[in-house]
């Protein structure tokens, strides 16, 4: 089959507007319809969508492109179909009740979701696109290649188990609460995101005399993997569960004992035995294992002492009633 040219020879504008329309039906179906179902759904299935274009587009399919398209069709595939099944259990995403009904600030998540997908996705892009199929590439099987798919599997493996584990978890109603200390959660307290972390950096890359433009392009398309990592660590992945989640523990009292020590022996993102981990100095976990003070929950700065106080209080209350109804009896 002959290579696809369409509007430039590195496929950057036709799949940002394939992005945008892609994104933009299925705003319009979520916001007419206050259906909050589709929205990861699709954002995973995009990263799908780019991939098959590109590579059927490429006339030249060697192995690195199929699997490196393979790759991240099976990780959009596999985090779409894992995100819709737990919203359908769920029924409503809470991320969206502050914007559901509001158009502008609806639609600017979605703007997002559109840069996202874009970003993340240009590795494959790039890999498939004229520019570089153009170059002669040494066959499949180099050693940054079997590197490459070593951790790429391992990546994968670690972001799709510790989501089920999670979900089985939290899907227990005696667990209603309680800490996720299970599975990979006994190294990490986020294992999916190291595991996606490490897949978008070490699936394989063009291998082979490529040069000029593209060989600058293919370097700057690491742009998606860091990206991801950004995203991840410094704006809507670790700093919203962090210090967050643990101030809402703190506050309302919901397991905070049991959640403190767990912090303080659970790496944050990198996967550490928790008895090596737990007496660890801590200016190494603030440094090579990124538990930076950004995500760090100081009960005396930022918990509402206000609600810590009524909290007691009620708890106080509660518990004298129960000993004059013990006496009565």
């Amino acid at each position: 089959m002959a290579e696809v040219h369409v509007l430039d020879n590195y496929y950057l504008a036709i799949t940002l507007l394939i992005t945008i329309g892609y994104q933009l039906f299925f705003f319009s179906i979520a916001y007419s319809l206050k259906f909050d179902k589709l929205t990861d759904f699709a954002g995973g299935t995009n990263f799908v969508v780019l991939a098959i274009i590109t590579l059927s587009w490429s006339g030249h399919h060697n192995a690195r492109q199929i699997v490196d398209s393979l790759f991240i069709m099976s990780w959009g595939a596999r985090l779409s179909g894992f995100l819709l099944f737990r919203i359908i259990k769920t029924g409503k995403d809470d991320r969206f009740d502050d914007k559901r009904d509001k158009f502008f600030s609806f639609l600017g998540f979605w703007v997002f979701q559109m840069f996202w997908v874009w970003t993340v996705s240009l590795p494959v892009t790039l890999l498939n696109s004229p520019n570089v199929t153009k170059y002669h590439q040494h066959s499949f099987g180099t050693g940054r290649d079997i590197a490459g798919v070593i951790l790429f599997s391992i990546g994968f493996i670690l972001e799709s188990v510790s989501d089920v584990q999670k979900y089985i978890f939290r899907s227990k109603p005696e667990n209603k609460g309680k800490v996720c200390d299970v599975g990979f959660f006994v190294w990490s307290r986020h294992p999916n995101y190291f595991g996606e972390i490490i897949m978008q950096f070490l699936s394989p890359a063009a291998d082979g005399d490529v040069h000029g433009g593209a060989y600058r392009a293919l370097y700057a398309s690491i742009l998606g993997p860091f990206f991801l990592t950004i995203l991840l660590m410094f704006v809507s992945g670790l700093p919203l569960q962090e210090r967050p989640g643990a101030k809402k523990r703190y506050e309302s009292g919901n397991h905070w004992e049991s959640f403190s020590e767990y912090t303080k022996r659970t790496s944050i993102l990198i996967p550490f035995p928790p008895q090596l981990y737990a007496p660890m100095p801590t200016i190494l976990k603030r440094t090579i294992f990124l538990e930076f003070p950004l995500y760090v929950f100081d009960p005396a700065k930022h918990a509402d002492q206000g609600k810590v106080q009524e909290r007691q209080a009620e708890e106080g209350a509660n518990r004298s009633d129960g000993v004059q109804s013990d006496e009565r009896q």
